[in-house]
């Protein structure tokens, strides 16, 4: 096989053969192909494309240049992807909740990217956890509290590591091909049984439109599906923060409302409760563990309701290292910050607009992000107390609470804060949670 010659094809339009994209795959990952290379490659799918077989190919073969984990349990593994959103801390919840209707979920996540926060750094908020662990760890979790969120390990779809360090510099990152590659090598080396996938639409999504949420959204359940994972998804509205929170420590406070909050946490969980429940329902039906989704929704909200999700949760918890009483005294094991104030509005009327992404970047300037790798995260700042789209609002009364761990640093983000809620004399339409479903 020979590297200039795959380049040539796809730059012609052509998609090459199965044995030349794994071929490819495999040099990214042992170093037969240089960044130069991959950066050709990358430019030439994102310009020309490649055939929905193609994607299914490329995908499986970055999936196999490392570990594809094996399960024997007496269950179904269940998984959940979503494209980053803003106070989006579903997993934390569903993870859980699945593990209490008899899946297992081994769920490899991520770390902030941009505006959006991390699954990771939210669960590390919590005093003594860490998300690395080794695979025999992965599994013993798996097995004792039906659910594991962790980091990937070097060995998870190493050429998926190469290739995103060289799109990241070329102006590549969004190609719909290697989007799905990306995201389903990774989730696939986990071998669920079935995938579901929450696409975030609106402001604070790195997916803007419809068509272009509903593209990725196809283009995922094509290539997970034709790989032999059973996989549908939602498109879902990230038009305002789906939590009340912004922030590691506020978000997993959030989470933990809902869980010990009893029946009454489903009508006061609000969008989180109602996607949660969304979401679990159909890879209930998926999983072949509810007959529809229905079904499906009753034993989601039951889980959350009735103590056995934070009970699985809590035991995640234990084994990764964090406090063994996390679910009846979660307020004492997580951060808090040294300024707390609360942002005033400075008229009356509703709201009508919110701009996700500039809150979560807000969130990001007071240190609950990465400005570059290496930043160090304040887990105990952040937005909290957010208003929701169409509220009506009194002159002087709080948009938001912001968690800050200085006063210049609160002031900035009061600035961003009131720049990005919008309000008007009328209030707006509230949009639908869910857009779309796609399988």
């Amino acid at each position: 096989m020979d590297a200039r010659g795959i380049i040539s094809q796809l730059r012609s339009g052509q998609t090459p053969s199965d044995d030349a994209l794994t071929w490819f795959a495999q040099g990214l990952a042992n170093g037969a192909v240089s960044d130069a290379q991959a950066g050709a490659f990358a430019m030439a799918v994102c310009l020309q494309g490649l055939t929905v077989e193609g994607r299914r190919t490329l995908t499986l073969a970055m999936r196999d240049t490392g570990d594809v984990l094996a399960w024997d349990l007496d269950g179904p593994v269940l998984d959940k992807h979503s494209t980053g959103g803003v106070g989006d801390c579903v997993s934390l919840l569903l993870a859980p909740a699945l593990a209490a209707c008899g899946a297992y979920v081994p769920m490899i996540s991520g770390r902030g990217l941009g505006h959006t926060g991390g699954t990771l750094d939210k669960l590390e908020a919590i005093s003594g956890v860490s998300t690395s662990v080794s695979e025999d760890h992965l599994r013993q979790i798996v097995r004792d509290a039906g659910c594991a969120i962790v980091g990937a390990t070097a060995q998870i779809a190493p050429a998926d590591k190469r290739l995103y360090s060289v799109r990241d510099v070329t102006a590549t990152v969004d190609s719909l091909d290697l989007i799905t590659a990306s995201i389903l090598s990774k989730k696939l080396a986990a071998s669920p049984d079935a995938l579901v996938l929450d696409v975030k639409i609106g402001s604070g999504a790195f997916m803007k439109t419809a068509d272009q949420a509903r593209a990725l959204a196809v283009s995922l359940c094509e290539t997970a599906n034709a790989a032999g994972c059973r996989t549908a998804a939602l498109i879902t509205d990230m038009n305002q923060p789906l939590a009340p929170a912004l922030g590691n420590a506020l978000e997993v406070a959030e989470v933990m409302r809902v869980l010990t909050g009893g029946p009454a946490a489903m009508s006061t969980g609000g969008p989180l409760a109602e996607i949660t429940v969304a979401l679990g329902a159909e890879i209930l039906v998926q999983g072949r563990l509810a007959p529809d989704t229905v079904a499906g929704r009753e034993m989601i909200e039951a889980a959350l309701s009735d103590g056995r999700a934070a009970e699985r949760f809590e035991r995640m918890i234990a084994h990764m290292g964090g406090p063994e009483d996390f679910a009846a005294r979660w307020q004492d094991h997580l951060p808090g910050a040294e300024v707390v104030r609360d942002v005033p509005a400075q008229e009356t009327g509703y709201v009508a607009a919110m701009n996700g992404e500039a809150l979560g970047l807000a969130v990001v300037s007071l240190g609950g992000g990465r400005m570059v790798e290496g930043d160090q995260i304040h887990p105990g700042v952040g937005i909290s107390d957010l208003v929701r789209l169409g509220d009506l609002v009194d002159k002087g009364a709080p948009l938001a609470r912001i968690h800050a761990d200085s006063e210049a640093a609160a002031d900035v983000a009061e600035t961003a804060v009131r720049a990005a809620i919008g309000i008007a004399d009328a209030a707006p339409e509230r949009p639908s949670l869910v857009h779309e479903r796609i399988s």
